[in-house]
């Protein structure tokens, strides 16, 4: 019952930042966990980030730890993802997700509803 828009995506150069953003429809926001995935050309979908309900706990692939931040603003329904230092790997349509109860913040399964995906590419 919640709809996921992301926005932000485009091109930049290696080294540089993107603000990724992820508007949710649904009155109810504050109680999904939201999730950030990507698919590179070829690859198959892999997790990101993700925040948890309350915002008090996060959690980052070992490819973007120390580079991305992920963060959540209940007031506009809106999960963000702060991307910096960005690599030609990262090059990928990212993917936002949420669900109400989670086993495994990695998992695709644990997420019920899904957004269209942006696409950001990163020059060499």
């Amino acid at each position: 019952q919640v709809q996921l828009v992301e926005s932000g995506g485009g091109l930049v150069q290696a080294g540089g930042s993107l603000r990724l953003s992820c508007a949710a429809s649904s009155r109810t926001f504050s109680s999904y966990a939201m999730g950030w995935f990507r698919q590179a050309p070829g690859k198959e979908r892999e997790f990101v980030a993700a925040i948890s309900w309350s915002g008090t706990n996060s959690y980052y692939s070992d490819s973007v730890k120390g580079r991305f931040s992920i963060s959540r603003d209940n007031a506009k329904t809106t999960v963000y993802l702060q991307m910096n230092s960005l690599k030609p790997e990262d090059t990928a349509v990212y993917y936002c997700a949420a669900g109400i109860t989670y086993s495994d913040y990695s998992k695709e399964h644990e997420y019920t509803h899904w957004g269209q995906g942006t696409q950001v590419t990163v020059s060499s």
